[in-house]
């Protein structure tokens, strides 16, 4: 399944949920320097999807904010709870 995420660098903790412009929201502590954030946010989508980290896989936007990846193993229900904040 391809999800649209939007990663929010710098927060107090890791967290998936929540929705901005249609993208899942991806916040994680890690500081968006030499593609941390990317890599912590990529492995916080497997966790909250419930997945290997191997199952997700980034299509665009290494540089930027909003990205989209392949998640393996995804469902419309869980993605739909996350947006949802739940």
């Amino acid at each position: 399944m391809r999800v649209t995420i939007r990663v929010r660098p710098g927060a107090g903790r890791t967290v998936v949920g929540g929705e901005h412009d249609g993208a899942l929201v991806v916040r994680v502590a890690a500081r968006a320097v030499d593609g941390k954030a990317t890599d912590a946010a990529l492995a916080a989508v497997a966790q909250a999807f419930g997945v290997r980290r191997s199952s997700v896989v980034l299509v665009t936007g290494a540089t930027s904010r909003t990205k989209v990846v392949d998640v393996d193993g995804a469902t419309p229900e869980r993605l739909r709870a996350l947006s949802a904040g739940e």
